[in-house]
């Protein structure tokens, strides 16, 4: 191995070492720390952050991929090694763009508005929250002024979650996807009497609960020896190695919406342990972008985990360990029901259909957001009204709002469009694997995933990030994305489903 290679590859563990341990106080501090210790632990990730950044974006690193360009020309382009140097090389020129104390503060602020929208969030109380959102957003428009002007300020925001990707591509497809999907759900709103959702509201024990989620991620690949699953109040999942991944959920006594937190957040978690151990500690380890990793999320909890062969064979269990809310519902019935089409409240409780809605509310606030055209403090305004307008639901106060969600506490201002990315995504990767797995179907009815899970892992994960996220799509579906195979299979689902068709 050349040994400047070998030098550029030790100093980039020892930076991938500061990123996992940000990680694993970031975990600590959404799963097990008393919110008294908010303060100190801020402070402590601002500083892990300064020392991580600027053992980056040192004259070490930006020396050695200087020098290095004769060795990487012997490379195979797709080799880990000239990945790496690629990567890297990349990762390095938007970094040294961003100045230390700014890096510092930035993470010290998100921290501090974590832990302030946990108290707001709790108490339903906005005015709790805007302090540190308008210091999450002052922090953002310094972070743009840091790089060239893009065609759009969002550009630069956007580019940190789906690298490559702009503003004016994404609102094309969303475009696109609220056109067939705005009809479609009107349409099932006037059949509304085709399905009825009551049986997933009920009496529905926690700790049953929790039993029955652990048989079903286990199935999926969770493996207790290398995971673990616990409580948040935003589910959310994250790793620290390939064996080290943490997943969460959260759950309702009174509906089966932890059930869908596991399995999505359980497909997070398939992709990070799915990557190449030979990665670990290099900026290749992990999902190439936010979008990829929905695709995976979305790809578990929907395409399989709301799908009729996947009820097939675990229903009778579900129905076993809630006799008294379930006893009476056949298989049809709850099928349908965890497949209903009902604009709700709560992004990550929405159905398939009108969840793509709540992506794009956010989305184009997000862009007023950084120009200004809507005010901070006028923000639950802004939602309710968007929300009126585009799920016809009345909010009835900010927790189900506008604090509803954990991402602009720690500022990621820019990830909410991978969301919807995702779904659009995660049709396109399913259709590739039936066209693989000729039995697919019959797999998931016998709770066998091992042949899905290790298509997805030789072709998606175990690459980590060592392609573009379109390149690496391009592997795995033949082309770029594409929302036409996603919106068929929805209109074919709910029309289904609704006697549509």
């Amino acid at each position: 191995m050349d040994d400047r290679f070998h030098d550029l590859k030790t100093r980039l563990a020892q930076v991938s070492d500061l990123g996992r341990t940000l990680r694993l106080l970031g975990w600590d501090q959404e799963t097990m720390m008393p919110r008294g210790g908010a303060q100190a632990r801020a402070e402590q990730l601002s500083t892990i952050a300064r020392i991580a950044h600027e053992r980056f974006t040192e004259d070490g690193i930006g020396g050695l991929l200087e020098q290095i360009g004769p060795y990487e020309d012997s490379l195979d382009p797709e080799s880990d090694e000239a990945s790496l140097i690629r990567v890297t090389r990349r990762d390095f020129a938007k970094a040294v763009r961003v100045p230390t104390d700014l890096e510092a503060e930035m993470t010290r602020a998100a921290s501090m508005g974590q832990s302030a929208w946990f108290e707001a969030r709790a108490e339903s109380d906005f005015s709790k929250f805007l302090p540190f959102l308008e210091r999450n957003v002052e922090l953002k428009h310094r972070y743009i002024e840091c790089f060239d002007p893009a065609d759009e300020p969002y550009d630069i925001l956007l580019d940190d979650y789906e690298p490559g990707m702009t503003t004016a591509e994404v609102r094309a497809i969303f475009d696109r996807v609220k056109e067939r999907l705005v009809p479609l759900i009107s349409a099932a709103r006037e059949h509304a009497n085709e399905v009825d959702d009551a049986c997933v509201y009920g009496d529905f024990a926690v700790e049953r609960q929790k039993e029955f989620v652990l048989t079903v991620i286990e199935r999926f690949g969770f493996d207790p020896g290398s995971w673990r699953i616990d409580l948040a109040p935003h589910p959310f999942a994250t790793n620290f190695s390939v064996n080290d991944v943490r997943i969460t959920t959260r759950y309702s006594p009174h509906h089966l919406t932890g059930l869908f937190a596991a399995m999505h957040e359980c497909g997070h978690g398939l992709y990070e342990h799915g990557a190449s151990p030979l990665l670990e500690r290099t900026p290749l380890a992990g999902g190439v972008s936010l979008g990829l990793h929905e695709s995976q999320s979305r790809l578990w909890e929907n395409l399989i985990g709301r799908s009729r062969p996947f009820w097939r064979h675990f229903y009778p269990s579900l129905r076993e360990a809630f006799p008294e809310a379930l006893g009476v519902v056949d298989e049809d019935a709850f099928y349908r029901a965890v497949n209903v089409v009902k604009p709700s409240l709560i992004r990550v409780e929405a159905d398939e259909a009108t969840y793509n809605l709540h992506v794009i509310l956010r989305f184009e606030l997000e862009q007023e957001i950084l120009a200004g055209t809507v005010e901070l403090r006028d923000l639950p305004e802004a939602w309710n009204a968007r929300m009126k307008e585009y799920l016809g639901v009345d909010v009835p106060d900010d927790a189900q709002g506008v604090l509803q969600d954990i991402h602009w506490s720690g500022g990621t201002i820019g990830y909410f469009p991978t969301y919807a990315l995702g779904n659009v995504m995660s049709v396109q990767i399913w259709e590739a694997a039936r066209s693989a797995i000729g039995d697919l179907d019959a797999q998931v009815e016998a709770a066998e995933f091992g042949e899905l899970r290790e298509w997805l892992r030789e072709n998606l994960h175990r690459h980590g990030r060592k392609f573009t996220p379109n390149e690496t799509l391009a592997r795995v579906v033949g082309g770029p994305i594409d929302p036409e195979p996603y919106l068929r299979y929805l209109e074919t689902k709910v029309g289904s489903i609704y006697g549509l068709v």
